[in-house]
C-alpha cells in the first residue's frame, strides 16, 4: 500500500509498504528546512504504546566519543534524512509514526508538531502472490550485533544456530517448506532444479512422497566441470528419494538446467507454482540475496506444467549425437519452448496479469523485451538486479538515457566494466556487493559474507528481477531464474514471469530492492573511494550528525537524494494515512 500524510508546516510524509519493509520520503518547503536538525521518530504498532526509534549517528557535542556498537534514541539524535526506510516491521500490521521536526540546538532542542502517518504492511500471504525475500545481508551491522559476526555453525548452542539461520532466511525457508507440506495424498509436486542439496527441502519432498504425493523432480545431472551433478547426486542419495522420483536432466551439456520451480496440482489440476531465484542450497536460502514467489493461479500453473512435461523428456542434443542431430534436436526443443510461452515484444504487448516466459528460445526476443522495459519503455523509474553483469542489450538501452529521463537503479554482484557509460549523466546509479572491509568504512565492525562460508561464487546478489515504473499506476515486475543474459535466453533452461498491474507485488519488490540497494550503495561508495591511490584515511566523524540545517543541502535539486524524494512524492495511488 501507498500512503501520504497531511502537510504540517510545509512538511509532508509519504510511504510505500512491503511485507517487512517500508520506504518513506518527506517533502519540505525551503522555509520548513530552515533550522531543521532532523526528525525525532516514534512508532506504535497496532494501537500499542509509542516508542522512540533508535539509530547510530550522534551529535558529537552530546556524545564526544561514540562507540561502534552504541545505539541512541532519535528523541535526542534525530534522523537527518528526507528519504528513510524502516526494515524492522511485521507483516500485515498497522503502524503509526510520528515524525517530530527538531529545531534549536542539540543541547536545547525544540520538537515541533509532528507529521503523523498511519500505514499497514502487506500480508505475507496474498490472494495470488506470496513474495518472500531472505535477508541477504549477512555482512551487516544487524547480524554483527545479534550473532557476533559468526556463522550459524559457530554459534554457541543449537538454539543460537537456528536463530541465526532463521534471521538470515527470514520467511523464505518456512514458506517454501509450508508449500510442500500443503500437498496431500493424490496431489502432485512436479519441479525442476539446478542446485539441489538443501536438506530441509529435500527431506520435506521425501516425506511428501511417503504420504502419497506424486513427487517428480527434473534435476541437473549434466557431466560438466563446475556443475552441481556430484553434489546433487550425493544429496539425493542421502535424503533417500524413492525410485522414479528424480528425473535426470542430462542432454545439452553445454547449457545449464537453471530452473528453480515447483508446481502443485490437486486432483490432476495444476494450481500453484513456486518460482524465483533461490537454488536449493544452504547458501541459496540463508546466504546470498534471493527471492521466492508462490503464485496461486491455475493458468500460470498449467503453463509451468506443460513446460515441466517437456523438460521431463530430457530434450535437446545429446553427447553422442552427430553435429546435425544436435542442431536439429536443439532447434526443435527451442521452438517448442517458444510455442509454450510467446514473449511480448514491448511494454504495450505485455498483458495485464501474469505472463510466463520460458527458455531456451530460438531468438533474443525475450532479452530485447527486458532491455526495453529497463531502457526505453520506462517513463519514471527502473530497479533491476544483475548477478552476472549487465547484458550489452540492456546496457545499450540504459546508456541512451539522459539526466532528466527515467531514474534507474542497478544492483550487481560485482562492480561491472560496462562498455557503455552508465552513471548519473544517464540517470543510472549502480551498487554492488561490497563490505566494510576497509578502514574508511569500519566505524562499525562487520563480518564478511564469505567468512560465513555460506556461498562460494555469488556471495551477495543472486536475485533476478526488474521493476519497470514500480511506483506508477501500471507497474511491471519481471522475476524468476534467468539472469537477463544471452545465455539465459538462448541456451539455459530458465523460467520467468512478467507481472503487470499488480501494485502489491510491485510495492513489495520495490521496498526490498530499496533495502538491498542502499545497504550496498554506501559500501560500494566506500569501496570505490578506498581503491583510489589518494584514498582518505578512516573518518572518525563518520557517525556524526550535522549540528545545523546544512545537511539538507544534500537534497539540492538534481541530487540522487532529491530524485528519490520526488519519485515517492509522485507515486500513484497514495491514500491518506
Amino acid at each position: 500500500m501507498r500512503y501520504r500524510s497531511r502537510s504540517v508546516r510545509g512538511i509532508r510524509a509519504y510511504a510505500v509498504c512491503g511485507v517487512n519493509s517500508t520506504s518513506f520520503a518527506f517533502t519540505a518547503t525551503e522555509f520548513a528546512r530552515k533550522g531543521l536538525l532532523g526528525f525525532c521518530v516514534e512508532r506504535a504498532a497496532e494501537g500499542g504504546p509509542f516508542l522512540w526509534l533508535r539509530g547510530f549517528k550522534v551529535f558529537r557535542s552530546l556524545v564526544p566519543e561514540p562507540k561502534p556498537d552504541d545505539e541512541v534514541s532519535t528523541y535526542t539524535h534525530p534522523i537527518q534524512a528526507l528519504v528513510w526506510d524502516d526494515f524492522t516491521l511485521r507483516p500485515d500490521t498497522s503502524y503509526t509514526y510520528r515524525f517530530h521536526p527538531m529545531r534549536g540546538t542539540p543541547a536545547k532542542p525544540r520538537r515541533n508538531q509532528p507529521i503523523t502517518l498511519t500505514i499497514r504492511t502487506e500480508p505475507l500471504h496474498g490472494a495470488i502472490h506470496d513474495v518472500v525475500f531472505n535477508r541477504g545481508v549477512a555482512s551487516s551491522q544487524a547480524y554483527q550485533r545479534q550473532f557476533g559476526g559468526k556463522s550459524p555453525d559457530q554459534q554457541p548452542t543449537p538454539e543460537r544456530r537456528q536463530a541465526a539461520l532463521d534471521w538470515l532466511s527470514r520467511d523464505l525457508n518456512d514458506v517454501l517448506l509450508g508449500f510442500i507440506r500443503s500437498a496431500g495424498p493424490g496431489d502432485s509436486l512436479h519441479g525442476a532444479f539446478y542446485e539441489f542439496s538443501y536438506r530441509p527441502v529435500l527431506d520435506e519432498l521425501v516425506a511428501a512422497a511417503g504420504r502419497g504425493v506424486d513427487v517428480r523432480l527434473v534435476v541437473d545431472f549434466k557431466e560438466v566441470d563446475g556443475g552441481p551433478r556430484t553434489a546433487n547426486i550425493a544429496a539425493i542419495a542421502a535424503a533417500g528419494f524413492p525410485d522414479g522420483t528424480i528425473v535426470p536432466r542430462e542432454a545439452r551439456v553445454s547449457a545449464i538446467a537453471h530452473n528453480k520451480f515447483l508446481v502443485l496440482a490437486r486432483a490432476g489440476a495444476p494450481q500453484q507454482v513456486w518460482t524465483g531465484s533461490t537454488n536449493l542450497t544452504m547458501g541459496g536460502v540463508h546466504g546470498q540475496s534471493n527471492v521466492g514467489q508462490l503464485i496461486t493461479d491455475a493458468a500460470t500453473a498449467r503453463a509451468y506444467t506443460a513446460y515441466w512435461e517437456l523438460l521431463a523428456g530430457d530434450p535437446g542434443g545429446r553427447r553422442d549425437d552427430s553435429a546435425s542431430e544436435k542442431r536439429s534436436r536443439n532447434a526443435a526443443f527451442k521452438a517448442e519452448v517458444a510455442m509454450l510461452s510467446p514473449a511480448p515484444t514491448d511494454r504495450a504487448g505485455v498483458s495485464s496479469g501474469i505472463t510466463p516466459v520460458f527458455s531456451p528460445r530460438p531468438d533474443l526476443g525475450a532479452l530485447q523485451l527486458y532491455a526495453r522495459l529497463i531502457g526505453g519503455d520506462a517513463t519514471s523509474l527502473v530497479c533491476a538486479t544483475f548477478a552476472f553483469g549487465i547484458a550489452q542489450e540492456i546496457a545499450d538501452a540504459a546508456g541512451a538515457g539522459t539526466p532528466d529521463g527515467p531514474l534507474r537503479f542497478f544492483l550487481l554482484e560485482t562492480r561491472g566494466k560496462a562498455t557503455v557509460q552508465l552513471d548519473a549523466s544517464r540517470n543510472v546509479y549502480q551498487a554492488w556487493g561490497a563490505e566494510l572491509d576497509h578502514p574508511l568504512g569500519r566505524w562499525v565492525a562487520e563480518t564478511t559474507t564469505r567468512e560465513l562460508g555460506l556461498n562460494v561464487h555469488v556471495a551477495f546478489i543472486h536475485d533476478k528481477f526488474a521493476l519497470c515504473d514500480p511506483l506508477g499506476a501500471d507497474p511491471i515486475v519481471v522475476t524468476g531464474s534467468a539472469n537477463f543474459s544471452r545465455a539465459s535466453t538462448l541456451e539455459n533452461d530458465e523460467n520467468m514471469v512478467i507481472i503487470r498491474g499488480d501494485r502489491r507485488v510491485a510495492d513489495i519488490y520495490f521496498t526490498e530492492f530499496n533495502r538491498l540497494f542502499f545497504h550496498y550503495y554506501f559500501r560500494s561508495v566506500v569501496q570505490r573511494i578506498s581503491s583510489r591511490p589518494d584514498a582518505p584515511a578512516a573518518d572518525p566523524q563518520a557517525v556524526d550528525l550535522v549540528e545545523n540545517d546544512t545537511w539538507t543541502l544534500k537534497y539540492a535539486p538534481g541530487t540522487l537524494r532529491a530524485k528519490r524524494v520526488a519519485k515517492l512524492a509522485e507515486m500513484a495511488g497514495a491514500q491518506p494515512g
